[in-house]
C-alpha cells in the first residue's frame, strides 16, 4: 500500500468509524477518538478482506467493500463500548 493509500483509508477510515457508530443502536461510551480509530482499523481490515474476496477493485462504488468496513466497524465499536461498560 502506497503513502496515497493510507492517507485515503485514514479520511475514509473516519468516515466509516462514524458511520459504524451510527448503525450500532443506543448511546455508546467511547469517544470520538476511539470512533475514528475503530474506523481506520476497519477500513484497513475492510479492504484487506474486499480484495481477497475480489470485490475491491469494480468500476465505480465498491458497495460490497464500503458494507464490510461499516460492518467491522459496528462491531468494533460496539466491543469497545461493551468493554468499557464493564469497568
Amino acid at each position: 500500500m502506497e503513502i496515497d493509500g493510507i492517507i485515503s483509508a485514514i479520511v475514509i477510515g473516519i468516515v466509516i468509524g462514524v458511520l459504524g457508530r451510527l448503525v450500532v443502536p443506543g448511546r455508546q461510551r467511547i469517544g470520538v477518538l476511539w470512533t475514528i480509530l475503530v474506523g481506520i482499523i476497519a477500513a484497513l481490515v475492510g479492504s484487506a478482506i474486499a480484495a481477497a474476496f475480489d470485490v475491491a477493485g469494480t468500476k465505480g462504488v465498491d458497495w460490497v467493500e464500503w458494507l464490510i468496513q461499516i460492518g467491522l466497524a459496528a462491531l468494533g465499536v460496539a466491543a469497545l463500548d461493551r468493554s468499557k461498560a464493564r469497568r
